[in-house]
């Protein structure tokens, strides 16, 4: 088995250590979330492991030949290749394999019968195995799997990697990595680009990737889903959790109180020893005691909870009155030139709606925001607004509204009601700007740090219609779950776009799902079409098997017919199931008849019981038909499962 041994790993800047003595191993069954506190050093310790930047101190140690692949958060740009030649990349571990194939082939196509080439026929022989068996031969259908699954379309394949935005060039960066199938993954942030559907394809794909994983991710459900263990990196140290993200939360909790209850009769030791330095500082006869106290002050460690486990709180001000029906939209379609994003599309919008716009990218969700508030007013049909409605409305881009000459607590002011003005400090704490942070100018702050305060800015504003393009950005797991709270406290009605399934589940009462196909409504939150969701990305993800997994030895399938047959019978299953629910519910007809002809008034009217029974017999032909079909579907299943050992 493969493993990844890393070892007293320190860095330090100034007189703050970022990581001290970190120590772990991964094996090639890893599962492994590791989190924190933003600039806690999760980013930095992946990149000195995989040699991106230096360190003070670092042993890694691993298996001979094992494969490393590491996907950044941001930033990596691909421009010559088209898009299946960037991918196909991943490929290029075969090089030399392919080389020495191809120098096999030309030495043997030049020698006498009479040469002895029993070990280069041998070698050519392993070589072509190797190959088979790890799916080299079947790359192109890998590669187009992968891409799909990551949202790209077939006609993508040939396009220039140049044409793509920054976040799709991430997807390449990301399918690269799933194509080269190293022994160990690291993931920062590989959600970050993703839409919906990306998202719980690349969830079950990691599910049955047979590699190592370490992840760094702000979706809680991805991290319940594909992760076993959570490492926490807090003061430059490491400590290890068993279980899922949810899992790490309980334990913690069940810790942090403990600590608080530690750190509360603390702070009262502290206060009694700091009252005694300062009554008997300037007496001769307790300079020693006082002295004595001073050191121990000196060496005390204060407790601290970990920044990204702080409990947050966050109240809106009381949403103005609006009537019940908030928003009617009545046959409303929208083109970009000769492509259509939506037609027809019909909804109400009442009061108290939590309504959750969802889908692939590109498929018109922030575009239907912008036409909501009357921010694109390129559109046919009518958008009816309620009695006294009104609206807030946070675009992906609303940071640019900000003025760049205030501090943050000057630019939050500019919205705070009068009785709010005190807590101003807390909310820009809830969303992360702590300490003397809530003194910078807006000019100097990042992109995701203006998105925090653009955010921040809507909530505090007064309104009963919250319109919300991807609110959770640039916020990590802790603050969602204080915004969650907070909109669940929310006394206005939401549309939102988000594709954040945990920041979902727990809000939405309705779903608006907008695909290439016409847009669908989901009542009742969140269950169902998680289901439907899943069912989609499942056949997709279960396409994902390779050759590596397929057992190789003499008269064993070819990984093309093993795929066949496995896709027949997959196919042979459902028609199997379909035929068992056909004829349950045909016995329940025919015993509705039955019962109908025991009645007196059927049985003793000729026509009457002339019809049911022909009626009856119908039913009964066509189940005698239905059960031998399904005999020679279970034979054929039978067969097919014998033949793939299932």
């Amino acid at each position: 088995m493969g493993t990844l041994q890393v070892q007293d790993i320190s860095l330090a800047f100034g007189d703050r250590d970022i990581l001290s003595n970190i120590n772990f191993t991964l094996y090639e069954k890893s599962r492994v979330a590791l989190v924190g506190g933003n600039g806690s050093g999760k980013s930095t310790l992946l990149k000195i492991i995989c040699n991106i930047i230096p360190s003070d101190s670092m042993n890694v140690s691993q298996t001979k030949g094992i494969r490393v692949s590491y996907l950044p958060q941001s930033d990596i740009v691909f421009e010559e290749a088209t898009l299946y030649n960037e991918v196909e990349k991943g490929y290029f571990r075969f090089n030399e394999m392919l080389i020495r194939k191809k120098e096999l082939e030309e030495l043997l196509s030049h020698i006498d019968e009479s040469d002895k080439i029993d070990s280069e026929l041998l070698e050519l022989h392993n070589i072509q195995e190797d190959l088979l068996l790890s799916g080299y031969f079947d790359r192109k259908i890998k590669i187009e799997q992968i891409l799909k699954g990551l949202g790209f379309h077939h006609e993508d394949l040939t396009r220039h990697c140049s044409e793509f935005s920054g976040g799709w060039q991430m997807r390449v960066a990301l399918a690269k990595i799933l194509v080269e199938n190293p022994d160990i993954m690291f993931l920062d942030e590989p959600t970050n680009y993703l839409d919906i559907e990306a998202r719980v394809w690349l969830r079950n794909y990691l599910k049955v990737y047979s590699g190592g994983l370490m992840l760094v991710s702000h979706d809680q459900d991805f991290l319940d889903q594909t992760v076993n263990e959570v490492y926490e990196l807090f003061k430059g140290g490491l400590t290890k959790y068993a279980g899922n993200y949810t899992q790490y939360i309980i334990q913690r909790e069940i810790e942090i109180e403990q600590k608080e209850k530690e750190g509360k009769s603390q702070a009262e030791q502290i206060a009694k020893t700091e009252v005694f330095i300062e009554k008997f500082r300037y007496k001769a006869s307790k300079s020693k005691q006082v002295q004595s106290r001073i050191k121990q002050l000196e060496k005390v460690e204060i407790i601290e909870v970990p920044s990204h486990l702080k409990k947050m709180h966050f109240q809106f001000p009381t949403a103005p009155h609006s009537g019940n029906d908030v928003m009617k939209i009545v046959k409303l379609s929208k083109n970009f030139g000769e492509h259509q994003i939506f037609k027809n599309l019909n909804f109400h919008v009442n009061k108290g709606d939590r309504l959750a716009v969802t889908g692939a990218n590109g498929e018109g969700k922030s575009t239907l925001l912008r036409i909501l508030c009357r921010q694109d007013n390129d559109y046919t049909g009518q958008i009816i607004d309620g009695v006294g409605l009104k609206i807030g409305y946070f675009a992906q881009d609303t940071e640019k509204t900000l003025n760049q000459a205030n501090d943050l607590m000057g630019e939050i002011s500019q919205v705070t009601q009068t009785c709010d003005l005190p807590n101003i400090r807390n909310y820009l704490g809830a969303f992360l700007f702590q300490g003397d942070d809530v003194f910078k100018s807006i000019s100097v702050l990042s992109g995701g740090e203006r998105s925090r305060i653009a955010l921040l800015k809507i909530l505090m504003n007064p309104v009963n219609l919250l319109i919300l393009d991807e609110p959770t950005n640039h916020l990590d797991i802790n603050s969602k779950d204080m915004l969650i709270e907070a909109l669940k406290g929310y006394d206005g009605t939401m549309i939102f776009v988000s594709h954040d399934s945990y920041f979902i589940e727990h809000l939405a009462t309705r779903i608006l799902y907008l695909s290439e196909e016409k847009p669908e409504f989901f009542e009742g939150g969140y269950s169902y079409f998680k289901t439907r969701l899943e069912e989609k990305e499942k056949i997709e993800s279960n396409n994902i098997e390779t050759v590596e997994n397929v057992e190789v030895s003499t008269g064993a399938l070819s990984y093309k017919a093993q795929r066949e047959k496995n896709n027949r019978l997959n196919k042979l299953q459902r028609e199997n199931e379909k035929l068992l629910i056909e004829n349950d519910k045909l016995t329940e007809k025919i015993s509705e008849l039955e019962i109908e002809m025991s009645k007196s008034e059927v049985y003793s009217d000729a026509t009457k019981i002339t019809k049911v029974m022909s009626d009856k017999e119908k039913l009964e032909l066509k189940m005698e038909e239905n059960e031998e079909l399904w005999l020679e579907v279970e034979e054929e299943i039978t067969q097919l499962s014998s033949e793939l050992k299932i």
